[in-house]
């Protein structure tokens, strides 16, 4: 038990150098690491209850979530009804189904066997997204089943949180912490974020993006109430709000049909108008969306076309002529903080669904600071504390045990930074009770020695040997279970709950081995070097 080959030794030696090595940037200024490359320092970083910043909490609207899904289903009827040339009556979407006539009954399989794909079976249940019944043999009815729409639901809010994050990180801001809660929720946590109104803009905006002809038939009267006739080839006009309409009626009429749209665009960045240094959004698409810009510019030479962006039109310009070359650019009275956001939205991608802040707090950088100062106390004085009780109470093996607590420490940092693991409020007080914690296992080991050298009248080394030994076995199994505990915390918990739980689990595996394996090389070592008949403990 006592024997310890030379490559364990160099084993415990090298893990608390490197450890220790990787916990000293965290001690350091900024400054001073400011020219290492990212791998040479890491470090820890402070959660939002400790460097300040903001919280917000966001909810989705899953009505969105179910008219998008209603707008695709029928796309897909339109598009498989015209490609086989079958006619159908205008599709309706009242009380969220699909309704349509087929002209021709014979063709009522055909449309069937068309649409089967579109209502494939939702997760892993096997069950069907969409319900497809026939009605007075020409009838279709289609109706999202609640399996679908949960599918959906859950497939939106997580593209969302991905949106969420990428445009957070687009804006400069460090670790931020951005977790999906309950079905249509999302908490974001941005430490350091000292705009929090622009990090709400910057959500709150969908970005949706659009490029459709303008109507210029619609009358003023169609215009006012909403509601744009049909041109005689079938085409559909919808009414938007304009703020910028140079006519200054605020409104303008476009085609359903969307010439590009926002997953075409591959970058957006904020640039100025050559012309008259105004700022502007420049976009890059992607290699069909140049095609189809190339193309729809060159059939519509000399007509207006909309820049819509979440349902508003932000500038309706004549195509002067072909636009080539993949690149579009969007003016609109922007200023410079508006078109860096835009442009930060339409890169991170549109958001899936409509998000809008129902609680938000502000953390102050002060507040923090109080907090750790205070936690750096507490922590200081509980282990100044634990270190007076076990040096008096054990003596040398108290020494051992003062060693293992300042190395545990140390090792829990270094392999916090190893992660770029965020220390929050509760993190810190993981550790401080890790700490505490930590010498529980020396004090069943020596308590075990101080039992067979005075109860059993072994001598020292054999004294040592069994209570190494013998102590382990609850060590281990005690700890197994603060484990197990730490990762449930884990896996059902949230923020500051997985700070804790995150310190608490290094804390419990550092704190073995400085407990176990490092004293018992120090005193392996001893008992060697000075072969003692007995033990002072």
């Amino acid at each position: 038990m006592l024997e310890f080959p030379r490559w364990k030794v160099w084993a415990v030696i090298v893990t608390i150098v490197v450890t220790t090595l990787l916990a000293v940037p965290s001690f350091l200024p900024a400054s001073a690491l400011s020219g290492l490359p990212g791998w040479m320092r890491p470090t820890i970083s402070l959660g939002l209850d400790l460097a300040g910043g903001s919280y917000l909490l966001l909810e989705a609207d899953t009505k969105d979530v179910a008219a998008a899904k209603l707008d695709q289903m029928r796309e897909n009827v339109r598009n498989e009804t015209r490609r086989e040339k079958i006619q159908i009556s205008p599709i309706s979407t009242e009380n969220g189904k699909l309704r349509f006539m087929v002209a021709d009954a014979s063709k009522v399989d055909l449309v069937r066997e068309r649409l089967n794909p579109y209502t494939t079976g939702a997760g892993m249940s096997g069950q069907r997204t969409w319900n497809i019944e026939v009605v007075n043999s020409q009838e279709f009815v289609l109706t999202p089943t609640k399996q679908g729409l949960n599918e959906a639901i859950d497939t939106a809010m997580g593209d969302a949180r991905e949106v969420v994050e990428r445009r957070i990180n687009a804006m400069g801001t460090r670790e931020p912490t951005i977790v999906r809660q309950g079905t249509n929720r999302i908490v974001v946590q941005v430490p350091g974020l000292q705009d929090p109104e622009g990090l709400k803009r910057q959500l709150g905006q969908t970005a949706k993006l659009e490029f459709k002809l303008v109507n210029t038939a619609a009358s003023d009267k169609e215009l006012e109430s909403g509601l744009v006739a049909p041109t005689a080839n079938g085409e559909r006009s919808e009414v938007l709000s304009y703020p910028g309409d140079p006519a200054g009626r605020g409104k303008i009429a476009v085609f359903s049909n969307a010439l590009i749209t926002g997953d075409m665009v591959v970058n957006a960045i904020q640039d100025y108008d050559q012309q008259n240094g105004r700022p502007i959004v420049t976009l890059t698409l992607d290699g069909a969306g140049s095609k189809r810009f190339a193309k729809v510019t060159t059939e519509n030479v000399n007509r207006p076309f909309a820049i819509i962006v979440d349902g508003v039109v932000i500038s309706a310009p004549n195509i002067q002529e072909p636009i080539i070359g993949g690149q579009a650019r969007i003016s609109g009275g922007f200023t410079v903080e508006s078109a860096n956001e835009l442009a930060i939205s339409l890169r991170s991608g549109k958001l899936p669904v409509a998000l809008k802040v129902v609680q938000e707090s502000t953390v102050s950088p002060e507040l923090g600071r109080d907090s750790i100062e205070k936690g750096v106390l507490a922590g200081v004085l509980g282990t100044a504390a634990l270190i007076f009780f076990m040096l008096i109470t054990y003596m040398r093996f108290g020494v051992y045990t003062t060693l293992a607590l300042l190395v545990n420490a140390v090792m829990i940092i270094g392999i916090m930074a190893v992660f770029n693991a965020t220390l929050t409020l509760p993190g810190i007080a993981g550790f401080v009770l890790t700490i505490g914690a930590a010498v529980d296992a020396n004090v069943l080991i020596n308590e075990r020695i101080r039992e067979e050298q005075r109860i059993r009248n072994r001598n020292a080394l054999s004294s040592v040997e069994f209570g190494y030994k013998e102590a382990s076995r609850a060590i281990f199994d005690a700890n197994i279970t603060n484990v197990i505990s730490a990762v449930i915390m884990f896996a059902f918990g949230s923020g500051p709950i997985r700070g804790f739980a995150i310190v608490l689990a290094i804390g419990i595996v550092t704190s073995v081995f400085t407990g176990v394996t490092f004293t018992r090389l120090l005193v392996a070592d001893w008992l060697k070097r000075n072969r003692p008949k007995s033990i002072n403990i």
